[in-house]
């Protein structure tokens, strides 16, 4: 209930490691209390998830705990598939230890599947696997067991002996868990090489070291019972029956309160054995009969055989049918055997040609992975050489205007400096026609006025002072109109502030707006270059065309100023203004802020809807251009 209630809680967690992890510890406790349908489910799950997340160990892993679920059920041909579907993920990913444990399992199949020669080869590939391996132990003392097993059921005792005393000699009580019992399974082991050689003192001596193991009763229920059943039966065989058949009921009933099903089937036989020794027939053929029935109905083939030839010798009138039966079952578990032996090659040839297939899709994979990366960076290397065109392009066309606004200005400066140079040659003429003409026709009158002095009325002497002094002053105003005219206007700083003034006047002549302009006098224009007084003369263009098309502003102020080193040129106005942060900023503005850019200034532009907008532009006066 406990167990559910976890896997509940974690079963539609993110699908990350932990949660993982946690879906095998579940899945752990289902196979301990041998909850399969559940076990299976939870295996199932966790594989799915390993498969979506591409976690490879977890993939490996659950393929290995699918081989455990099919092993458990006696379905061997599927339990191999999934063992060796986690073999050659372990062996890819070089996780030695993982691949021996799995390797002990597919051997172990193969030693059930009466594959002895396979099994061995199996578990000789596991040691050369882990031999460098370090704390491996456990997969050692495994190896060494089955090597036991496999020695005993080709005859070979000796090996067996060896083996089992192999697997003694790699218990590490650090690295074994003292409740795997390892001792007393291969005490048991060896007892059982004993028994099976009819050495029954040796046996029975291993028997009693194995239940002398300190919590064995309590840590591994089991083998406690089996050692029991072990012990009785080398008892019975060295006829020390004072204890018997107690024993052997005692391992039974045993068995029965823990629903232990391992051993039951051979304490069967043993009690059948005992009571037919005591000419007890129907004890004898009660166990022999209950023996086959468990046999037949676990389909155990091995098994079955044993409880007909036990049944043969109780009931010697029926032995030939018994024995006919066994023959049968005999020549199908020997084609069964060596069918099951095909069918793990057959697995494993298939398993190899999938991993060959896999292989070479990996290979093509990894090719088209490395076309597509070549032709990406092909095509990225086009678009940047194409890119670096269009930019070599803009380029061009910038410096290109740029030129093209200078000439426009050098134009503009030309045509106005035409303009002056004609004014101030007018000017020349003008001052000469005065000083010439008009002074020395006036200097005359004065002479003639003078000569009158002769006649001393009153009168005429009054007259001729008032129009000699009113002579001298227009000869005075003359002079002084003659000279500023012929001052030259030079100071107009390359005629700059000319042209914007011009541009000023055109404002004022074609709109209603009151325009309200400023001038610094202080500006220092030759410091500028002239590629900067074109964008500051389209950027004040452009903002009184703006104004014009969209403000509806009654009064425009326009200033040009100096301010710690910079140009500062502020435009305002008190029209109907716009959100400045949510409308799409139009072409003006952008050319507005790019020419600010290209002259190394800073543009701002302020604006609330009915507060008006102002514009801000701050170039340093002095400075090198950079090309754009």
């Amino acid at each position: 209930m406990f167990n559910k209630k976890a896997f509940n809680v974690v079963v539609d967690q993110e699908n990350d490691s932990l949660n993982r992890v946690n879906l095998f510890r579940v899945a752990n406790r289902y196979y301990n209390i041998n909850n399969w349908n559940d076990y299976i489910k939870t295996v199932l799950l966790v594989l799915e998830k390993s498969e979506n997340a591409r976690d490879t160990i977890n993939i490996g892993k659950a393929n290995s705990y699918l081989g455990d679920y099919y092993s458990s059920q006696m379905v061997s041909d599927s339990a191999f598939q999934f063992y060796s579907t986690a073999e050659k993920i372990y062996d890819k990913l070089g996780d030695n230890i993982n691949l021996g444990k799995t390797l002990i399992n597919k051997a172990t199949l193969q030693f059930k599947a009466g594959d002895f020669y396979g099994a061995d080869n199996t578990i000789i590939k596991a040691l050369r696997k882990i031999r460098k391996e370090k704390q491996v132990n456990s997969i050692m003392y495994d190896a060494y067991n089955l090597q036991g097993l496999i020695s005993n059921e080709l005859g070979d005792f000796e090996n067996a002996i060896s083996y089992n005393n192999k697997a003694l000699s790699v218990i590490d009580d650090n690295l074994i868990p003292e409740q795997f019992q390892s001792r007393a399974t291969s005490y048991n082991n060896i007892g059982y090489l004993y028994l099976s050689s009819k050495k029954y003192q040796q046996a029975k001596e291993y028997f009693l070291m194995g239940l002398k193991q300190n919590n064995l009763k309590t840590q591994k229920p089991s083998l406690y019972v089996l050692l029991l059943d072990n012990i009785a039966y080398a008892k019975f065989k060295l006829n020390e029956t004072s204890d018997l058949p107690d024993l052997f009921f005692q391992s039974l009933k045993f068995k029965d309160s823990l629903k232990i099903t391992n051993g039951v089937f051979v304490n069967k036989i043993h009690l059948s054995e005992y009571f037919a020794s005591q000419q007890d027939t129907l004890n004898a053929l009660k166990y022999s009969n209950e023996a086959l029935f468990l046999a037949k109905s676990t389909n155990v083939s091995r098994d079955v055989l044993v409880a007909l030839k036990q049944l043969s010798i109780i009931q010697p009138k029926n032995a030939a049918v018994y024995n006919k039966e066994y023959i049968q079952i005999n020549e199908n578990l020997q084609k069964a055997e060596r069918s099951m032996g095909d069918k793990f090659s057959r697995i494993e040839y298939e398993t190899d040609q999938i991993k060959s297939q896999n292989s070479s899709l990996e290979v093509q994979n990894r090719n088209l992975v490395y076309a597509f990366s070549l032709i990406t960076i092909l095509g990225l290397f086009l678009y940047i050489i194409k890119a670096q065109k269009n930019k070599n392009r803009v380029l061009l066309y910038k410096q290109q205007q740029q030129k093209a606004n200078e000439d426009i200005y050098n134009l503009m400066i030309t045509q106005q400096n035409t303009i002056e140079t004609n004014r101030v040659e007018e000017k020349k003429r003008v001052a000469q026609e005065l000083h010439d003409g008009v002074l020395g026709r006036m200097f005359g009158v004065r002479m003639n006025l003078d000569s009158l002095n002769k006649y001393q009325d009153e009168v005429a002497v009054n007259q001729r002072s008032g129009y000699l002094s009113e002579l001298k002053n227009i000869e005075q105003d003359i002079r002084e109109i003659s000279h500023d005219l012929n001052r030259e206007k030079s100071e107009l700083i390359n005629n700059f502030v000319a042209i914007v003034d011009n541009l000023f006047e055109e404002q004022r002549k074609t709109f209603q707006s009151k325009l309200i302009s400023s001038i610094d006098s202080t500006i220092k224009w030759e410091l500028l270059e002239n590629a900067v007084k074109i964008n500051l003369y389209r950027i004040i263009q452009e903002s009184l065309q703006n104004i014009n098309k969209y403000a509806q502003a009654n009064t425009i102020k326009v200033e040009l100023k100096k301010n710690e080193g910079n140009l500062v040129l502020v435009i305002s106005d008190d029209g109907i203004g716009f959100n400045a942060k949510v409308k799409k900023k139009g072409i003006g503005i952008q050319n507005m802020r790019s020419r600010t850019k290209e002259c190394n200034g800073e543009f701002h532009i302020k604006s609330k809807k009915g507060e008006g907008t102002s514009s801000t532009v701050i170039i340093p006066i002095e400075q090198k251009l950079i090309p754009t």
